[in-house]
């Protein structure tokens, strides 16, 4: 008789072996999507599993994978995994307002998922939490964007959902950057593979003369990102006598009417013969924007900083600030691209702006640099580290 077992590809002793098995179960710990890197990373891991293994996506809202296929740029195919979810789909803007704007219910949502996957835990050869280090109720994989985003959240949440600390450093640890690892390292005593998280986007095929003299800045569109200060910076750039456009693009917080949203608006159109806000784009959308702008600008200082990664795979050159994950990304080397005040980053631009051959020189060095992020090495090391973890039980 035939055996009905599956054909799956594990890494074992530096190379892919098929081996006969029935597929393990793994769940992935995705509490929710506001989309952010965090959430990027978190598909990208489904996305890479779901083919040799049965996974299980573990969140709050009920989700719709055709939606955040077209907004993240995944692949996965909703008859290969499965979605365990606390609440149903038609709440989902509900539950997107609260967690926009009550930091308690967004700790409730981060706890209450984890408290739900513990209860499944047995079920499950392997648990991986895809936001930040969590304690999973047993041994797993965590993949940090930062330290303390769980475990610094609500205390008398995390008694009542039993949240333990010290199980954070049972687990194996994953880091989105050489920066976060660091501070992994400091805070939790853990050492940890930084695996960069990947971008999915195809280089641009637009020649640089063709593209515009425009810059970029893509983010959540939110005060911690501080969209408003790199739009006055280039606005300073302008009045040296460059002619620039800028594209605000993120995801926005319109439908709540926050403070900082109406503050963002009014800047903008203060600012409409230059500036052009683009909110809640697919991500065809995004990268038709981004493909076409020569520039890009982060004004935030982040652990890694994914939209600095995808101006980069774009063929733009970046300007950002000259602490975190996102040097590494430019290569640390680059320092006419970091700046740390406002001041130093217009001379900066306006420097790189005015010299066609540092262009040239950054553009190739750059270009260099975009295999570093690609879904192909991204999904093989994350394969990796679970076909030794599976392998290993």
């Amino acid at each position: 008789m035939i055996s009905q077992k599956p054909l799956v590809a594990f890494f074992v002793d530096n190379k892919y072996d098929l081996i006969m098995v029935d597929k393990k179960k793994i769940a992935v710990y995705a509490p929710y999507f506001a989309g952010g890197g965090a959430e990027a990373v978190e598909l990208a891991i489904v996305d890479a599993l779901q083919h040799d293994y049965k996974v299980t996506l573990f969140t709050f809202v009920d989700v719709n994978i055709d939606k955040l296929n077209k907004f993240y740029s995944t692949n996965i195919n909703t008859q290969n995994i499965k979605i365990n979810y606390i609440l149903s789909r038609p709440l989902s803007k509900l539950v997107t307002y609260l967690s926009s704007n009550n930091k308690f219910f967004r700790a409730f949502i981060l706890y209450s998922v984890l408290a739900h996957i513990k209860y499944y835990k047995d079920d499950y050869d392997l648990i991986i939490s895809g936001y930040n280090g969590v304690d999973l109720g047993k041994k797993g994989i965590q993949y940090l964007h930062w330290v303390k985003v769980v475990d610094g959240q609500n205390n008398f949440l995390a008694q009542l959902f039993n949240f333990s600390k010290e199980q954070i450093k049972e687990n194996i640890t994953i880091t989105n950057s050489n920066f976060t690892a660091e501070a992994v390292k400091q805070v939790y005593g853990l050492d940890s593979t930084v695996i960069y998280p990947c971008v999915m986007l195809e280089g641009s095929n637009i020649p640089w003369h063709e593209k515009e003299d425009a810059f970029i800045c893509s983010g959540r569109l939110v005060m911690e990102k501080a969209p408003h200060r790199a739009l006055n910076m280039l606005k300073e750039v302008r009045k040296r006598g460059f002619n620039i456009k800028l594209y605000l693009t993120g995801g926005t917080s319109s439908i709540y009417q926050s403070k900082y949203y109406r503050f963002l608006k009014k800047v903008v159109k203060e600012n409409s013969d230059w500036v052009t806000l683009c909110e809640n784009l697919s991500y065809q959308e995004y990268t038709q924007i981004l493909n076409k702008c020569k520039y890009g600008i982060h004004f935030k200082f982040e652990p890694f900083g994914i939209s600095v990664a995808e101006m980069m795979k774009a063929g733009a050159i970046p300007f950002v600030k000259n602490r975190g994950g996102q040097m590494e990304i430019i290569g640390i080397d680059n320092n006419d691209l970091f700046f740390e005040k406002e001041k130093d980053g217009i001379e900066k631009i306006v420097d790189v702006l005015k010299n066609e051959e540092k262009q040239k020189i950054f553009r190739s060095i750059l270009n260099e640099r975009q295999n570093l992020f690609s879904k192909e090495k991204f999904s093989q090391e994350i394969k990796k580290i679970v076909d030794e973890y599976i392998i290993s039980i």
